[in-house]
């Protein structure tokens, strides 16, 4: 695999990355870990990532049949450890409301001394960099700028070290009220629709089928809105929630718990961890991923989901009406309906038979 940008401007800056113990936050399996081990042999690389497909690839890559543990993985979406970093480098986040929740949740395991790096490309709004962090770290600066990307370089300012990280600080929670059903939702920085029920969502709450039950499957759940919804409204139903995201898979156990309600919370790339077969499968699929336009993860899903489906097994979902969803669904589904237009968003949804 080639070096991303951000990975090339890290590696020629090579004397900031000195350490014995750093920490990659977010960054991904491109083939940085490899060149970062050669250069500086590290006596451990830890790798953080919330994203599932990162932490999957990094974990295949260097774990699965490395004997000598230099590298470390974690998915999850606050990380938690008893080392104490020399370098961090943190891979700009496509929200910036997220870059200060990461910062908060290090201060636990870095010192004064502890090199905080920050990359990423232009156009994800690194440029915002040293604004962001004006209030947690001191001396943050520019170091270079190429392949249209940036790195930005500094330290912890002293009295932030203290600071304990409450995750319960960190949720914005929201009330929406839909057909009826009165909703608590809890979201952390970085998940879809944060702070209010976006669009989309909304048209596919007003247009599910009448009737609801047995196992449904929430794809892409984001803070969990579409199934608390579900399990406040139909009585006989076992949620199963799946994100490639660790915090929004947290979000959305705060929201089930927040609603009274359980379910089952997992992570998976697309359908990788899906093993059951569901009645009905509902989802507002995601189509963004980093700062690029992105279809493969909801293609492939509405490619490979008719074998999760029970018989008379029902998916609907909502989508950008520009997107070309029907016709997917129609090849690998079966016959798909459109429920409704508008407000720039279609309902689609398909039924299996009976045969």
């Amino acid at each position: 695999m080639s070096l991303s940008n951000p990975s090339q401007v890290l590696l020629r800056n090579s004397e900031l990355l000195v350490a014995k113990l750093p920490l990659l936050v977010n960054l991904p399996e491109d083939g940085f870990i490899d060149a970062y081990i050669d250069l500086h042999k590290p006596d451990k690389i830890s790798c953080f990532n919330n994203n599932f497909i990162d932490y999957q690839a990094i974990t295949t890559k260097h774990c699965s049949t490395s004997t000598d543990n230099i590298v470390q993985t974690t998915f999850a979406s606050t990380y938690q450890t008893t080392t104490c970093h020399d370098v961090v480098i943190i891979a700009f986040p496509k929200s910036k409301a997220e870059l200060n929740f990461t910062l908060a949740m290090l201060a636990h395991c870095i010192d004064e001394t502890t090199k905080i790096l920050l990359v990423g490309e232009k156009k994800g709004g690194i440029q915002s960099a040293v604004k962001l962090t004006q209030h947690t770290l001191s001396c943050c600066q520019k170091v270079d700028a190429a392949r249209h990307c940036m790195l930005f370089a500094g330290l912890f300012k002293p009295e932030k070290l203290s600071a304990v990280f409450d995750l319960q600080a960190w949720f914005t929670k929201y009330q929406i009220t839909v057909d009826g059903v009165t909703l608590t939702i809890a979201s952390l920085p970085g998940v879809f629709s944060q702070q209010k029920l976006d669009v989309g969502t909304e048209l596919l709450l007003a247009n599910l089928p009448s009737s609801i039950t047995g196992k449904v499957l929430d794809f892409g759940c984001g803070a969990g809105v579409i199934s608390c919804f579900i399990g406040k409204k139909f009585n006989d139903v076992q949620l199963s929630l799946l994100d490639v995201s660790a915090l929004a898979l947290t979000s959305a156990q705060e929201s089930l718990a927040l609603n009274s309600l359980s379910g089952q919370v997992f992570a998976s790339n697309s359908l990788s961890d899906v093993n059951e077969k569901y009645q009905y499968v509902v989802s507002n699929p995601p189509f963004h991923q980093g700062v690029k336009t992105h279809y493969q993860a909801s293609e492939s899903f509405l490619m490979g989901i008719k074998d999760k489906l029970n018989k008379k097994g029902c998916i609907t979902i909502v989508a950008n009406s520009f997107l070309r969803y029907q016709d997917i669904m129609q090849a690998h589904i079966g016959y798909t309906q459109v429920i409704i237009k508008d407000k720039g968003f279609t309902i689609y949804q398909a039924q299996l038979s009976s045969k």
